[in-house]
Parts: C-alpha cells; sequence; structure tokens
C-alpha cells in the first residue's frame, strides 16, 4: 500500500497506514530543501482549455522539473514533468505538461481512487501550519477526486471526501490519441481553475492572497507502468508505481506537508531563491526536528518529553536563534517554542505541537517568558 496517496484509500475504507520510525524519516526529509515558486497574477483572461496556450500562460515561467518523490539520490523520471501556476482576484490557475508516450485513463466516475491511474495531483496547505489543507487528483480522462485533510494521516487525520470544490473548471488536452495502443503519443497537460471561494475549510478566509502571500504547496505526478493486453493498456501486475513531484518529499510519502514547496503570490513575475526564505526555513525544520524527536521519544517512554536533553537535544543545536528552545508541557501534549531574527522581516515566532500543527508569528515583541 503506497503512502503517498495510498493512505487516503486506507483512511476511506478503514483500514490502517504504515508509519516508519518518525526520527528516522524526518533524517531523510530534511536533507532537501523545498523548491520555491512565484505565482504572478494573470495579464489577461485564461480559458481552461487543458492547452496553456493562452497569451496570459505564456508570460508564466515553468517550474523546476519533477524529480522522484524521495529526491535527486532516485534515479530521473522517465518522462519530464512541470507545472506553472498564476492567479486573479477569483480562482488560482494551475497548469500542467507531461511527456507521455501512450496517455490512457480507465476512470470516469468522480471521486474514484484516481492514483489507480497515471494521474496529476495537487496539494494546498493556505496557512502553512501543517493542517486544514486539500488535495485535488486528476487523469487524463479529467476525472477528478477532491478531498480535504484536517490533519496529516501521521497525526490522526482523516480524509473528507465529501469535501467538493463548487466552480471548479478543469480540461485536459492530448497531443496524441487517448486509449490508443497502436501509436506513440507526445504529452498531455491539465488545466485547472481553483475558486478562492471553495478554500473555506482553514481559519484564512476563503478569498484571494494579497501579493507577499506565502503558501504551501506540493504537485505529484503518479506514473504506473503498463502492458498492452488485446489492445488496451493494463498495469503491469505487483509492479509499484512511480512518484514524480514537484518539492521531493525525501520520502515516499505526500502526506508530510512540512516538506510541500513555498509558493509566493506576486502581481509580476519575478526571480526566487531559498535564500529569501532561508530564515523561516530554518526555523520550521528546527522546530520538525523537535516534534519527530519528541514522537519517538512517545513511542518509547509513552510520554512527552519535557525538556530537550531528553530528545537528544541541547542549546547548541540551536545555536542560530535568538534563544534556545523550550517546550511547554500542555493537558494534551507539548508545544515547543523557538524563536529566531531576520535582518529585515524582524523577530519570527515559532511554535509546534505534538500533533504537527506549526505556527510562524512575525513581531517585534520578545517572546513571553
Amino acid at each position: 500500500m503506497r503512502l503517498v496517496t495510498c493512505a487516503v484509500f486506507a483512511a476511506l475504507m478503514g483500514g490502517s497506514v504504515l508509519s516508519a520510525d518518525s526520527a528516522e524519516d524526518w533524517e531523510k526529509m530534511r536533507r532537501i530543501v523545498p523548491r520555491s515558486y512565484v505565482c504572478a497574477r494573470a495579464t489577461s483572461a485564461i480559458k481552461v482549455d487543458g492547452k496553456l496556450n493562452e497569451r496570459a500562460w505564456k508570460s508564466v515561467r515553468w517550474s523546476q522539473v519533477f524529480l522522484d518523490i524521495e529526491g535527486s539520490a532516485k534515479p530521473i523520471p522517465r518522462f519530464r514533468t512541470r507545472m506553472k501556476m498564476s492567479w486573479d482576484d477569483e480562482y488560482l490557475y494551475i497548469g500542467a505538461r507531461m511527456v507521455e508516450p501512450h496517455v490512457w485513463g480507465t476512470l470516469t466516475e468522480h471521486d474514484s481512487v484516481i492514483f489507480h491511474d497515471n494521474d496529476f495531483e495537487v496539494f494546498i496547505d493556505p496557512d502553512g501550519d501543517n493542517h486544514q489543507y486539500y488535495e485535488f487528483e486528476m487523469n487524463a480522462l479529467n476525472t477528478g477526486w477532491d478531498l480535504f485533510l484536517p490533519r496529516p494521516y501521521k497525526d490522526g487525520g482523516r480524509a473528507d471526501n465529501g469535501w467538493e470544490i463548487p466552480g471548479l473548471k478543469t480540461a485536459v488536452f492530448v497531443a496524441g490519441t487517448l486509449n490508443d495502443p497502436s501509436d506513440r503519443d507526445a504529452f498531455w497537460s491539465v488545466e485547472m481553475a481553483i475558486p478562492w471561494t471553495a478554500m473555506s475549510r482553514t481559519e484564512r478566509p476563503a478569498v484571494a492572497p494579497q501579493p507577499g502571500d506565502r503558501w504551501r504547496f506540493n504537485f505529484s505526478r503518479v506514473q504506473w507502468k503498463h502492458q498492452v493486453v488485446d489492445g488496451t493498456y493494463q498495469k503491469i501486475p505487483k509492479l509499484r508505481e512511480d512518484n514524480w513531484v514537484w518539492s521531493p518529499q525525501g520520502i515516499i510519502d505526500m502526506h508530510r506537508p512540512e516538506r510541500w514547496g513555498y509558493v509566493e503570490f506576486a502581481e509580476l513575475e519575478s526571480p526566487v531563491g531559498a535564500v529569501r526564505w532561508r530564515g523561516e526555513m530554518q526555523l520550521r525544520d528546527a522546530l520538525m526536528t523537535i516534534y519527530h524527536r519528541q514522537r519517538a521519544y512517545q513511542r518509547q517512554h509513552k510520554q512527552w518529553a519535557s525538556r530537550l536533553d531528553q530528545l537528544g537535544l541541547s542549546a547548541a543545536d540551536f545555536g542560530n536563534f535568538s534563544n534556545p528552545a523550550k517546550i511547554v508541557p500542555t493537558n494534551s501534549g507539548y508545544i515547543a517554542l523557538l524563536e529566531t531574527r531576520e535582518r529585515r522581516r524582524g523577530l519570527l515566532r515559532g511554535e509546534v505541537r505534538q500533533d504537527s500543527r506549526l505556527k510562524i508569528i512575525r513581531s517585534r515583541r520578545e517572546m513571553v517568558e
């Protein structure tokens, strides 16, 4: 059972989700720097037809080429995948192009388990708190599956399969012939317009972002190796799928929002790099280190640690920050607190709970003792 989105299926079917050691997972994940992208406002109207050939799209840059979900240590994906994004006051626009010599699809019912076909997937965490995030998947037949997650599966989250996206527009374009093994295709592309009003399940208001707002996103392409039997495409039995993503996770699990990429909304296209958000990234990673160590500690000792040294950490591990991290016990678990200073952005205060919910607060006031 794949952890990428098969956890969704397991949750829906009432099954269990496999879980590796949390600290061990995190050591693999934290080696990878999340990717970043500037989402520029659309300069003209976008028609959702799957072709991505409007003037507005031509002025928007493509993302980096997708990599294996575990990162560059794994083989380069067989087929090239890229995405691009834009926005206006009503919609978030997402497009993707996937090189594919054989475009096929089988699922036609809305809210089917779409990753059983080759698909394209979108993950959105508007306030970047690791909780209350959205997922949408679609295949080459333009069949969709929309989900809302109150929290990740590893923290006891259960998928809300009943969440829908009123006003959603999607389309697929196939450069070739769909479900025809007798020829070779060039690519298939997807396009979607997601209304801001649909994203109403978070604490953030369901309205268009402001320029400078920063959300967490990731994108995934599921690709199955196939064979042709009696003139039809069939997945090769007992062979697992490939998972190619925009921002690698480090492990085979898309439901780790702490490792998704950063997307900043802007009026105009502009270059962007990880260095621009380094302070926030370092703060988040330090807090998530405490969270994952706590999960390992709790599994062994059946209680949460109240001091850093119990987790094998010390003040020296947080030398780049203004003050050492603190662990404050609560009735439900704990809150870990940490702060750092950015030269131009002032004081960044962060906190993470035992269920991975993480908040970043920008303030020039000192952390309350």
